[in-house]
């Protein structure tokens, strides 16, 4: 079982992740894996050091390219699952960018981009992205 949850703010130090809704042009923008057939929302993990900020601003540049954007918080997120963290709740802070251009070149473990209209049905975490997606549109963010 997967439980996600939303809040306001947490403790900066319980941030270990940072996820981005993006759009270009009014699309979409998802990315796949080189190791997967699924898409997913860019994002990643704080590195030491970072600030979550930080960490949104290089996991959408390393995932998608982007090189101008404009991006801000959305809300802080939780995941509590059995297999993941000894089923902890883990935070993460959700961003929504608006990308107007981008970089031709990947500098991450992702294959490709995908622009388009219409979300995906094949996601790598069906049971979290869409939640994400949800709140930020819930929060009039989208």
């Amino acid at each position: 079982m997967v439980k996600v949850k939303f809040y306001d703010n947490v403790d900066d130090k319980l941030l270990k992740f940072a996820v981005i809704i993006s759009k270009t042009g009014g699309k979409w923008v998802l990315c796949k894996h080189k190791e997967r057939d699924t898409y997913e929302v860019p994002g990643g993990h704080r590195e030491p050091g970072e600030t979550i900020s930080e960490t949104a601003k290089r996991e959408l540049y390393e995932e998608t390219g982007a090189v101008d954007y404009k991006i801000r918080p959305v809300c802080v997120y939780s995941v509590t699952a059995e297999n993941n963290f000894d089923g902890k709740e883990t935070f993460g802070m959700l961003y929504y960018a608006d990308i107007k251009s981008f970089e031709k070149e990947l500098h991450s473990e992702i294959e490709k981009i995908m622009i388009t209209d219409k979300l995906t049905d094949n996601w790598t975490y069906p049971l979290i992205q869409p939640k994400l997606i949800e709140e930020a549109t819930k929060r009039k963010i989208i």
